[in-house]
């Protein structure tokens, strides 16, 4: 009994700490004043600088480029040695690939130590060799070096040509000058150098070694141009048919299209050699098309028992492109059957198939979430507009972030999306405050888009420790979002803050830490960025012949999945996890805690509503005898005056705008745990929200969730069947479903159009306003006469099951 009550004292003073944490924790935006430079100045206008919106990094390069005339001791054969250099500054080593049996080795590696870390005061290049012994293990033979002092080596800022490499006479241990020479350079430079892209870097080096290292450096991606693939079936002509029998039943019959892994099936209908269908089926498909779209009619009981009557393959490099709402043409495609029996070696027609085929370059295929997409231009390159400005970013530095592993550290790195244009900084090892320096540029098309960045921990760098299923398991987490929308920032103005990276996670939302970038929105005319706003937010062709809700979701997670497949074909891939999530692609799964943040949005914007009509009925009740007079003397004067009505209105809201622009935002928006609701997210909602799909859980677990969101459903339900059933009342006034109802309505309208054109408006307008306002002695406490009327008309509900 003891241990148990230690134990739970324990469990809630954990509980009270990490309340009290959560509390502590500053989830708000701050600004920053790093050390960079805003451009030069030139007669009044700024020029940005490359690498501006950054703080410059020096680094210590060196570029290994061959070796001549190497020769092992006591080994007259020149051709056995496997030589590799070893690049040595304090603690930090970096090491060549191999080459083997060769005197003349060539590597062109370029090695690049940050200057904060360099402990040494002396860069030495070993040359070794590696030979085996015994046909497994392998040992290192020194084969001279090179030593240069760091305080002699020279400096190098762009827009320098890179330094020319020069032949050295390699040492022995001794200091005596040997015969091989071996070709280098060694330079101070920044992380604005060009050979620093493809170096090895000492700060993205797990504990000196190479392996991977190719996942730690920074790459550019762009994602696959996508297009939708349009299949119009329309009918099919002489189809060969089987029997139907007692084991088959009555069997029906469907199109089923194929492209890559997806298969998509056309309603099914009864049997008929000649079926007509007419319905489109939607692909994503991406450049370049190389694929084959296989069309195959199918006949069976039910979409799980089918069989093939034939099929015709379509290379989709040999299907028109359309760029508007023109249909294509109507094309006949012979549906060949494959042989039976080994007697018939080749296939035999078994009927035809009318189709319309299209690449659809109208449209914008959306890969990413609705409300945070980064493009809105259509797949077909004709149809794009010119670029109104650049976005740049400045990824800085981060700070504060949480051990991610059991070593308590963090290999971090960044990566930012905007447009079909991925960026992934390098990764900094073993640091809770990483520094990356890093500056990247889009093209700008439309200020209406939003630019993501997400902080990752790199798991390829862990993979080295593990081996089979253990290292595929692993994938890289994340770390914290940031997300900026291009419309909310002034232009040439620069942005630095200081960002929260918050991680929901089954445990909670929990603050990982802050990044601090700098982003900039330039445009040279503001008058083409202003004509963006009258422009259609998406292209002509969603507008001329839209898709439907459930086609837009399905086509979002094909055109999500076409790109995590070409992504992770990359060298060094983009991994699976990267890109979903980078995507959003869990974004439309049911979440409790997503339901009630919505809700308060919906509440929050009803609020000005909700807050007019408690003052008209203050006023109407007559609380404040002094408010309601005033207000029904402002409404005689707009009686007398109805002129004064849109001019006072436009200038009370002008007068609001004036007003507001002295506490205009002056920051960029961030994620909010208030607004998300993610603060107080009970455990099981957020264990049901990271739940997979489908559910990983059964039993009573499932049965309760279930039972929950039936509950929320109903009650949703309610909501939206009383909506529908007061619209319904208002149509049946006129539907004569209840004629009596109907009768006296048109009774009405009829007595109302004579007192109406006999009386002024104005005058209506004063008697109904002021029977409102009559004072509280003078009213019923019944309902009027219209809201009992409008209560008994009929409405569709009577005829539902």
């Amino acid at each position: 009994m003891e241990n148990q009550n230690k134990n739970q004292k324990e469990n809630q003073n954990k509980k009270e700490n990490q309340k009290q944490q959560k509390k502590q924790d500053d989830f708000s935006l701050k600004e920053t004043t790093p050390n960079i430079s805003v451009g030069r100045v030139i007669n009044g206008d700024m020029l940005p600088t490359a690498f501006d919106l950054v703080e410059k990094m020096h680094f210590l390069f060196a570029r290994v480029v061959k070796a001549k005339d190497l020769v092992q001791a006591n080994d007259s054969d020149c051709d056995a040695c496997n030589p590799y250099v070893e690049v040595k500054l304090g603690t930090s080593m970096g090491t060549t690939r191999c080459m083997e049996k060769t005197a003349i080795p060539e590597w062109n590696q370029v090695f690049a130590f940050a200057k904060e870390r360099i402990q040494g005061s002396v860069l030495e290049i070993v040359v070794m060799s590696k030979n085996k012994v015994d046909g497994s293990k392998s040992t290192n033979e020194f084969m001279g070096r090179v030593a240069f002092s760091v305080s002699d080596v020279p400096m190098s800022f762009p827009p320098d040509s890179p330094l020319a490499p020069q032949w050295y006479k390699l040492e022995d241990k001794n200091g005596v000058k040997l015969q091989a020479e071996l070709m280098v350079s060694v330079w101070m430079g920044t992380q604005a150098d060009e050979a620093f892209p493809d170096a090895w870097n000492s700060d993205a080096a797990p504990n000196n070694a190479t392996e991977n290292i190719a996942y730690t450096s920074s790459k550019i991606y762009i994602s696959p141009r996508l297009w939708y693939l349009r299949v119009n079936v329309i009918q099919g002509q002489d189809l060969l048919l089987k029997n139907n029998n007692k084991s088959t039943g009555n069997s029906e019959i469907f199109i089923q299209a194929v492209l890559g892994n997806l298969a998509l099936r056309s309603r099914p209908l009864k049997i008929s050699p000649n079926p007509i269908w007419n319905e489109d089926l939607m692909f994503v498909a991406a450049e370049p098309f190389d694929e084959s779209l296989l069309i195959s009619i199918e006949q069976g009981i039910n979409n799980n028992k089918h069989e093939s009557l034939g099929n015709c393959v379509v290379p989709l490099k040999d299907v028109e492109k359309r760029i508007d709402a023109t249909p294509p043409a109507c094309m006949w495609y012979n549906l060949q059957k494959k042989p039976n029996d080994e007697e018939e070696k080749e296939a035999k027609i078994a009927g035809r198939l009318n189709l319309r085929i299209s690449l659809d370059g109208g449209y914008h295929v959306l890969d990413e979430a609705t409300h945070y997409t980064s493009d809105l231009r259509p797949s077909s390159k004709y149809l794009c507009n010119p670029g109104i400005g650049v976005l740049e970013l400045g990824i800085l530095n981060a700070a504060g972030l949480s051990p991610m592993n059991k070593e308590n550290r963090t290999n971090a790195y960044c990566v930012a999306k905007y447009g079909p244009k991925w960026v992934r900084t390098r990764t900094i090892v073993d640091s809770l405050s990483p520094k990356w320096n890093e500056q990247y540029a889009w093209e700008v098309y439309d200020p209406c888009t939003v630019i993501t960045i997400v902080v990752f921990d790199n798991a390829h760098l862990q993979q080295q420790n593990h081996e089979g299923k253990n290292a595929e398991a692993l994938v890289d987490r994340r770390i914290g979002k940031v997300r900026i929308r291009l419309s909310t920032l002034e232009t040439d103005r620069i942005y630095t803050h200081s960002y929260p990276l918050i991680n929901l996670h089954a445990q909670g939302a929990t603050k990982m830490g802050e990044i601090q970038l700098a982003v900039r929105f330039s445009s040279p005319s503001l008058l083409n960025v202003l004509q963006t706003y009258a422009r259609p937010l998406l292209p002509r062709m969603h507008y001329i012949s839209p898709l439907s809700i459930f086609q837009v979701d399905s086509l979002r997670n094909q055109a999500a999945a076409t790109t995590v497949l070409r992504l992770r074909r990359a060298e060094p891939p983009l991994r699976k996890e990267v890109v979903e999530y980078m995507l959003d692609v869990r974004a439309n799964v049911w979440s409790m805690r997503r339901g009630r943040a919505q809700l308060f949005r919906i509440v929050g914007l009803l609020n000005g509503l909700i807050f007019v009509c408690k003052k008209f009925d203050e006023i109407r009740s007559w609380k404040n005898t002094f408010w309601t007079t005033i207000s029904y003397l402002i409404f005689l004067l707009v009686i007398v005056y109805p002129g004064v009505v849109l001019p006072s209105t436009f200038s009370f809201l002008v007068l609001i705008g004036i007003w507001r622009y002295t506490t205009r935002p002056r920051y960029p928006s961030h994620m909010d745990m208030k607004l998300s609701h993610a603060d107080t997210a009970t455990a099981e909602e957020l264990e049901e929200e990271f739940d997979s799909f489908p559910t990983k859980f059964s039993g009573d677990n499932l049965k309760r969730r279930y039972d929950r969101l039936r509950g929320i459903s109903g009650r949703v339900l309610a909501v939206i069947g009383d909506l529908a059933t007061q619209g319904e009342r208002l149509q049946s006034l006129l539907s004569w479903r209840d004629p009596r109802a109907t009768a006296l309505f048109v009774m009405f309208c009829f007595v109302a159009a004579i007192v109406s054109y006999i009386i002024p408006f104005r005058y209506l307008i004063f008697i109904s306003v002021s029977y409102l306002l009559r004072p509280p002695r003078f009213r019923f406490d019944m309902p009027a006469v219209p809201h009992n009327f409008l209560r008994r008309m009929p409405s569709k509900s009577d005829g539902m099951l």
